[in-house]
C-alpha cells in the first residue's frame, strides 16, 4: 500500500533507477540533492545548466520572477510560473506545471504534476498526474520536532522513518482539494481523491475518497 511498487509508475520519472533502490518513497529523501547533481552531468544538449547544477530542458518555461535554486532539474515541456521558488533539491518531470508562489524544496516530481497556485512541497514524492489544489501544502515537521512515523491505522501498523523532516508521499493520480494540509508522514495511495480543507495524517488506501479522517471511504 506504502512501498515505492505500491505508488508509482518508475517510468514517468528521470529517478527510476534511483527509486528502484528503496523499498519505501522517503528512504529516497536523503540522497536526492546527490542524485539531481548526479544525473544533471549526464544530461544532453536538449538541457542547458543556466547556473552551476541547474539544468533546464529547452523546451520548459521558466518566468523571469521565478527563483531556481542548485541543484535542480527542469523537464521538458514543463512550466515554472510567476514567484515560484525553487529553493533546491529539486527533480521536477516533463509537462509539469510549477504555479505561482509555490515552494519546492528536496522533492520528486514525477512526470505531467501540476501545483499550481499557493503550494508548499517540501520533502516530498509526488507521483505521476498527481494534483495538488490551491493552497494545498505538505506540512514536513511535527510539532514536538520528534522523528516521522508512518502510521497505517487499517494494517494497525506503525513505521520508524527516523527523519525529522518528511513531507507526503502522493501516488499516482492522486487528487489534493484546495487549502488540505497534509500532515507530516503521509502516503496517499495511487487513484485516491482527498476533499478540500482536509488535515491528512497517515495512510489514505489506493483507490480511496477521504472526507475525514473516520470517513475514508472506497471509490466505486
Amino acid at each position: 500500500m506504502y512501498k515505492i511498487n505500491d505508488l508509482y509508475d518508475l517510468t514517468h520519472s528521470q529517478a527510476k533507477d534511483y527509486l528502484s533502490k528503496y523499498e519505501y518513497p522517503w528512504q529516497a529523501l536523503k540522497g536526492i540533492k546527490d542524485f539531481i547533481i548526479e544525473l544533471g552531468e549526464t544530461l544532453g544538449d536538449e538541457y542547458q545548466e543556466v547556473n552551476e547544477h541547474v539544468w533546464i530542458h529547452k523546451d520548459a518555461k521558466v518566468f523571469d520572477s521565478a527563483y531556481i535554486g542548485s541543484p535542480c532539474i527542469i523537464g521538458a515541456g514543463t512550466e515554472v510560473r510567476h514567484c515560484a521558488f525553487i529553493r533546491g533539491s529539486a527533480l521536477v518531470g516533463e509537462n509539469c506545471v510549477i504555479g505561482n508562489s509555490v515552494e519546492l524544496k528536496n522533492v520528486i516530481i514525477f512526470d505531467n504534476v501540476q501545483v499550481p497556485h499557493y503550494n508548499y512541497v517540501g520533502d516530498s514524492i509526488l507521483g505521476y498526474k498527481s494534483h495538488m489544489g490551491a493552497g494545498s501544502i505538505t506540512s514536513n515537521v511535527k510539532s514536538d520536532k520528534t522523528l516521522v512515523v508512518v502510521k497505517d491505522r487499517f494494517n494497525h501498523e506503525e513505521i520508524e522513518t527516523g527523519f525529522k523532516k518528511m513531507g507526503a508521499m502522493l501516488g499516482d493520480y492522486v487528487e489534493v482539494g484546495c487549502n488540505s494540509v497534509l500532515n507530516p508522514g503521509t502516503v496517499i495511495g495511487r487513484n485516491s481523491n482527498i476533499y478540500p480543507l482536509s488535515r491528512v495524517r497517515g495512510v489514505v488506501p489506493e483507490n480511496s475518497i477521504f472526507k475525514e479522517l473516520n470517513d475514508i471511504v472506497e471509490k466505486k
